[in-house]
């Protein structure tokens, strides 16, 4: 996420807020956000929301997800999600996308599965993979 400069503002008890400061390279030809731009902002901050959720901070992987396009947006993005339910091992999480007039512009629901962290970084950043996590179903 920081190459295309998301922020996160907050990730805690089951929501998530992040922030983008839209860039012409986050436009399409008419000059507003690209919709894969919206949609990537809008299953970034339900994940962060349905990650902030879980107690064993596990990952998510998105299952399934579905959106509405309201309006264009442009300048100042705020996504902003919840958990709406979670389960052992789903969570079913609702995100808007705000311009920086506080309209909203988009919104979107989400079905995340939790998972198992399959790599980590050791001490000199170099990805160590957990062979625990690979017996996992």
């Amino acid at each position: 996420m920081k190459l295309l400069g998301v922020r996160l503002i907050s990730a805690e008890m089951g929501k998530g807020e992040i922030l983008l400061a839209l860039k012409p390279e986050h436009t399409n030809t008419w000059d507003v956000a690209h919709g894969g731009v919206l949609l990537t902002l809008m299953d970034v901050a339900m994940a962060v929301a349905a990650r902030s959720s879980d107690p064993g901070d596990r990952s998510v992987v998105t299952v399934e997800m579905k959106n509405n396009f309201m309006q264009a947006a442009n300048g100042i993005l705020r996504v902003k999600a919840d958990t709406v339910r979670r389960t052992a091992t789903m969570a079913f999480c609702e995100a808007k996308l705000y311009n920086d007039q506080g309209e909203i512009c988009c919104m979107a629901t989400g079905t995340f599965q939790f998972l198992k962290r399959l790599a980590t970084k050791d001490a000199n950043g170099e990805r160590v993979i957990n062979e625990d996590s690979r017996q996992q179903k």
